[in-house]
């Protein structure tokens, strides 16, 4: 049996064993298959249905290219998704560069992902095909969409399987939720103005780019020789053949130097590493407050960098406060108090603060006694979470009244979005005291252990209802002044909305630490149940 028969085979039987494992694997891998394929079936009608459209060609290479976008990305942060993605498996096997890379290419070709590839490319050829030279064109580009798109995600894997493999390639993994979501806004965006722009023939200035950039210059090589123009036809075909030996090459390169070349972790270390020189130039002296403040601050921030739970919800958060105000304004359908959404977002962090520790809770426990002890660490952690908030609230306010040219409305809203965040750190904390909860570190997409999903929804939304209540005055006194007419008192808002801020978060820290206290033990205990 040749090299490519086996490597097909090893596909297929790792794709037998991993849905044997458990049932729920197979019944989601069945589903998203299912639903995978019912999606390609109906976009292969819908770019059948666009033959003989004046614009056709735009929309087709504009969707390949976000395909063989999301082909270069996918292993990026899926890394685990096809255990044949990771060749470092295959570094004891006596085999040759070349032979292997053909073996592996082929046996990627099995996989929803290249059926509902090639659905596409099959129902992009069919709507530019127009002639029998264009034909006979979509006959060498269908296939050569397929390839360079699975030797793309193959040559990328390659390239980056000591970052996948590592802490940081898990990291990623943990953050592709964040990129689909805010990919989503973009093609929400873009369908939008597509719709005001009237029709696909806005899509030409982009298309007329994208048409000559590999592989969706296979398929505007079909719709060059549609149209008789035989030489430009050739001239993309080409493109994308050379694309596919480049990345053969460069995929090539990449096996022989991961099977040849030693991994730097078996390296010793050449000297102190810049880890400890930064260790050392930053005690609590120099940046952070003394004592258990400048302490409880560094531990917090450090858990927002370095473990992936926490960088995820912190990461999504950010983005998504910053999306849904500026789209809104770029759309012209916003309003600079939508700015109080990035309040929301980051104030919705402080709603689990002891369940982020897990069970290394323990030891922040050990090191409280009083509720003094609960105030101060409490407090830091506030702080803490101010030094990443404040500004960045601020920042989204002042950039949507920018982009609205609603300078006049900067104040109030900006009052209207600091008393907010004060009564979410304040409703947070005491959250945090009352309905403690696990995160479980063993999934990427669980973030509840089983049996608390009522205590988390409890926490947040009881919170969060709590906090709208008690920024209601300075709401309430901003709609009075615009509803009075009062525009030279709607500053305001500002200095009452922080001073509000400042008393709800006091309060709630105060309100909050004797239950820490007392309540240490099943806090303790919810925190750590797997």
């Amino acid at each position: 049996m040749t090299l490519t028969g086996v490597f097909v085979r090893l596909k297929l039987s790792l794709l037998r064993s991993g849905l044997r494992r458990s049932t729920g694997r197979t019944a989601a891998y069945v589903t998203s298959a299912v639903l995978a394929l019912l999606f390609a079936a109906a976009l292969l009608l819908g770019l059948v249905a666009l033959r003989g459209e004046a614009h056709a060609g735009a929309l087709v290479v504009l969707l390949t290219g976000m395909l063989a976008l999301s082909w270069a990305v996918m292993p990026l942060f899926f890394p685990g998704g096809d255990e044949t993605l990771d060749p470092t498996r295959l570094v004891m096997l006596p085999l040759r560069p070349s032979p292997l890379v053909r073996a592996l290419l082929v046996s990627s070709l099995v996989g929803i992902g290249p059926l509902f590839t090639l659905c596409v490319a099959v129902g992009s050829a069919v709507a530019l095909a127009h002639g029998a030279a264009a034909v006979a064109v979509a006959v060498f580009a269908v296939p050569l969409v397929l390839l360079v798109c699975v030797a793309l995600a193959r040559a990328v894997a390659a390239a980056n399987i000591r970052l996948l493999t590592s802490r940081k390639g898990r990291d990623l993994a943990v953050l592709s939720g964040l990129v689909i979501a805010v990919g989503a806004q973009f093609v929400n965006f873009g369908v939008q103005r597509l719709g005001r722009a009237g029709g696909l023939s806005a899509l030409e200035p982009a298309a007329e780019v994208v048409r000559w950039i590999p592989p969706a210059s296979a398929l505007g090589a079909v719709e060059a020789a549609g149209e008789g123009a035989y030489g430009i036809a050739a001239a993309r075909l080409l493109l994308s053949v050379a694309a596919l030996a480049a990345l053969l090459f460069a995929w090539r390169r990449s096996l022989v130097k991961l099977m040849t070349a030693p991994d730097g972790s078996t390296l010793a270390a050449a000297g102190p590493s810049r880890r400890d020189g930064r260790a050392s130039a930053s005690g609590p002296g120099k940046l952070w407050p003394q004592g258990r403040t400048g302490a409880v601050m560094q531990r917090t921030l450090r858990y927002v960098w370095r473990d992936p739970k926490t960088k995820a919800a912190w990461v999504t958060s950010l983005a998504v406060g910053l999306i849904v105000p500026l789209f809104n304004a770029l759309q012209g359908s916003g309003s600079v108090y939508l700015a109080c959404f990035a309040a929301v977002m980051l104030g919705a962090q402080t709603y689990n603060q002891f369940g982020q520790d897990t069970s290394a809770f323990w030891m922040v426990a050990m090191t409280i006694s009083s509720a003094r002890d609960a105030y101060l660490e409490l407090r830091a952690r506030t702080l803490a979470l101010l030094v990443i908030t404040l500004p960045y609230m601020v920042l989204v306010t002042v950039a949507t009244a920018a982009v609205l040219g609603d300078w006049r409305g900067l104040p109030d809203a900006l009052g209207v979005s600091l008393a907010v965040l004060g009564a979410m750190l304040g409703t947070g904390a005491v959250a945090s005291s009352r309905f403690p909860y696990s995160i479980p570190q063993d999934s990427a997409y669980k973030n509840v252990a089983p049996g608390q999903a009522g205590l988390a929804w409890l926490s947040v939304l009881g919170g969060m209802v709590a906090a709208a209540l008690l920024s209601a005055p300075v709401i309430a006194l901003t709609i009075w002044l615009h509803m009075a007419g009062a525009e030279s008192w709607l500053w305001l808002p500002l200095p009452l909305g922080a001073a509000w801020a400042v008393l709800l978060t006091w309060a709630g820290l105060r309100l909050a630490a004797p239950r820490t206290a007392r309540r240490l033990p099943e806090i303790l205990a919810a925190v750590s149940r797997a």
